[in-house]
C-alpha cells in the first residue's frame, strides 16, 4: 500500500518559491522560516503545498493541532459561530460560549478549588496576564523563572526566555525583578550523588541555596515553570522536584504557575501535565492546541487570586473570540469522547521505544525524554562529552524534509529533535513518518 508521502517536485517547488519571493519583500526577515513551503490544505497530520507536494507533519504548528488539522468538530463548530457573529467584545456583551468555556477549564484544570478563567489571545499574553494577576494578589513584585525556559517573545516574555540568540539578541534591556534560578535538567547534571528516579536538587534546602543569592523569597510573587520544558528541549521537571517546589511556594506564599502552553490537552498522555505530579498549581496558563489552530489562549486559576484585580485590570479587546471559544469547546469534547490523552500515551510509548532503539546503534543519541507524546532526541557529538550536535540535528531536518516529513528543532543548546505530531495521527501515518525519519537521520549522520 502506498504512503501518504507524494512529492513531485524538488521541495521547495516553483510555487513555493515564488511566493517566498513575496514574502521577503513584504515581511521582515525577523519572522522564522522553519520550512520553504507554502501550505493550502491540511488534514489532520498531513499537509499539501502550493506545488502539489504532500507531507506528513510532525510539527503540529508547533504543538497547536493536538486535535489534528481540521478536526471536523472544530470545523463544524466554527461553521456554526458564524453563522451567528464573529465579535462583539466579551467586556462590551457576554456571550455563552466564552462562559461554557471558562466553565469547562476550570472543571478540567487541576485541583478541585473554586477557580476563575479568562481567555486573551497567545500563550506570550497569558503568562504576561498570570503575573499581572500574581502581582496584584500578593502585593510582591519579585517574578522567578527557570533556565531553557521559554514564555514568549513580548518584552515580559523576553526577559523570562533564557535562550538569547534569538529570542533576545539585540532587543535589550529587559524587565526588572526578574530572577532566574537552574532548571532540573537531569541529562547535563553533573552532581555526584546522582540517584536513579530522583533529583538532586529537590529538597528544601537546594531550594533555599538558589533562592538565597538572587531574591528574597518573601518578595517573589510567582514562580513560572513549564512541567516540560517545550523551546528549551523538552525536558520533564523531576516529580520530586515538582512536588517540592509546590511545597517551597507554599512556605514562603508564593504563587506556583504552571505554563502549560505546549503541554496542554493532551500532548503529555494526560489533559495537564501537571496531573503526572499530582501536584496542583494557583494559576495554569494555556494556549496552542486549545483551540484547534484558532487564536485562544487562558488564565485558569485560583478564584481568590483571579477575582483581586478590579474590573478592567483584566481582560482586552479580542480575548475569548467567539470562533475561538466555539472551536476550543469542540476541542474538549473531542478529547473526551475520542480519549485523544489515552492516544496521546500510546502513541509516546510507540515514538520513545523507535528513538531508544535507533539510541543502542546511533552514538550520537544522547537522551531519549519526554512525557506521553510530547518527546524528543538530544543529539551530541559523543556521549562522554554531551557536546551538542547542533549540525547534525539541522541536517536531520534537512534530510527528514526533502523525503516529505516536517520536524522541528529545540533546546538552549540547538541539539533537540522534538516530536509534536498531532496526536489524533493514524498508525500508518506514523509509522511512515518515523521510517522517513530514520532514514533521515542515517543520511545526516553520513
Amino acid at each position: 500500500m502506498a504512503g501518504v508521502i507524494s512529492l513531485v517536485t524538488p521541495l521547495p517547488g516553483p510555487r513555493s518559491q515564488a511566493l517566498a519571493a513575496r514574502r521577503a519583500k513584504a515581511v521582515p526577515r525577523g519572522v522564522p522560516a522553519t520550512t520553504p513551503l507554502a501550505i493550502v490544505h491540511a488534514e489532520n497530520a498531513v499537509v499539501t503545498d502550493a506545488d502539489g507536494n504532500r507531507l506528513i507533519d510532525f510539527g503540529g504548528g508547533i504543538g497547536v493541532v493536538n486535535s489534528g488539522h481540521r478536526h471536523p468538530r472544530v470545523v463544524a463548530a466554527v461553521q456554526e459561530q458564524l453563522e451567528h457573529f464573529t465579535h462583539v467584545c466579551f467586556p462590551v456583551s457576554m456571550y455563552e460560549p466564552y462562559i461554557a468555556l471558562a466553565e469547562k477549564l476550570n472543571a478540567l484544570t487541576p485541583g478541585t478549588h473554586e477557580k476563575r478563567t479568562f481567555f486573551v489571545n497567545s500563550g506570550a499574553e497569558a503568562v504576561e496576564n498570570a503575573i499581572k494577576a500574581a502581582r496584584r494578589f500578593t502585593g510582591r513584585q519579585a517574578i522567578v523563572c527557570y533556565e531553557h525556559g521559554f514564555h514568549g517573545r513580548t518584552y515580559l516574555g523576553m526577559s523570562l526566555a533564557s535562550k538569547v540568540n534569538p529570542y533576545k539578541l539585540g532587543f535589550g534591556p529587559f524587565m526588572p525583578e526578574v530572577y532566574r534560578i537552574p532548571f532540573p535538567y537531569c541529562y547535563r547534571c553533573d552532581s555526584v550523588k546522582k540517584t536513579p528516579g530522583s533529583c538532586c536538587m529537590a529538597s528544601k534546602a537546594a531550594m533555599e541555596q538558589h533562592f538565597a543569592s538572587i531574591v528574597d523569597p518573601g518578595s517573589v510573587a510567582c514562580v513560572i515553570i513549564e512541567p516540560e520544558i517545550g523551546e528549551g528541549g523538552f525536558m520533564p521537571v523531576p516529580v520530586d522536584y515538582m512536588v517540592a517546589l509546590r511545597e517551597f511556594c507554599t512556605a514562603h506564599g508564593i504563587l506556583l504557575i504552571a505554563d502549560e502552553i505546549q503541554t496542554g490537552f493532551g500532548r503529555t498522555g494526560k489533559m495537564f501535565a501537571m496531573e503526572h505530579y499530582d501536584v496542583v498549581p494557583d494559576l495554569i496558563t494555556t494556549a496552542k492546541s486549545l483551540a484547534g489552530g484558532l487564536p485562544l489562549a487562558a488564565v485558569t486559576g485560583r478564584a481568590d487570586v483571579l477575582d483581586a484585580a478590579q474590573p478592567g485590570g483584566l481582560g482586552g479587546t479580542y480575548g475569548g473570540n467567539p470562533l475561538a471559544c466555539a472551536a476550543a469547546l469542540a476541542v474538549l469534547d473531542a478529547m473526551a469522547e475520542e480519549n485523544i490523552p489515552a492516544r496521546a500515551a500510546a502513541l509516546g510509548e510507540t515514538i520513545r521505544d523507535r528513538f531508544s532503539g535507533w539510541a543502542e546503534s546511533v552514538p550520537e543519541i544522547g537522551d531519549v525524554r519526554g512525557l506521553g507524546a510530547m518527546v524528543a532526541i538530544e543529539l551530541v557529538k559523543d556521549r562522554a562529552s554531551k557536546a551538542p550536535a547542533k549540525e547534525l540535528t539541522g541536517k536531520l531536518q534537512a534530510e527528514a524534509l526533502k523525503r516529505g516529513v516536517i520536524l522541528l528543532s529545540a533546546g538552549t543548546l540547538g541539539n533537540v529533535i522534538r516530536v509534536l505530531v498531532p496526536l489524533t495521527v493514524e498508525d500508518a501515518v506514523l509509522e511512515e513518518g518515523l521510517a522517513v525519519m530514520e532514514a533521515a537521520l542515517k543520511a545526516a549522520r553520513g
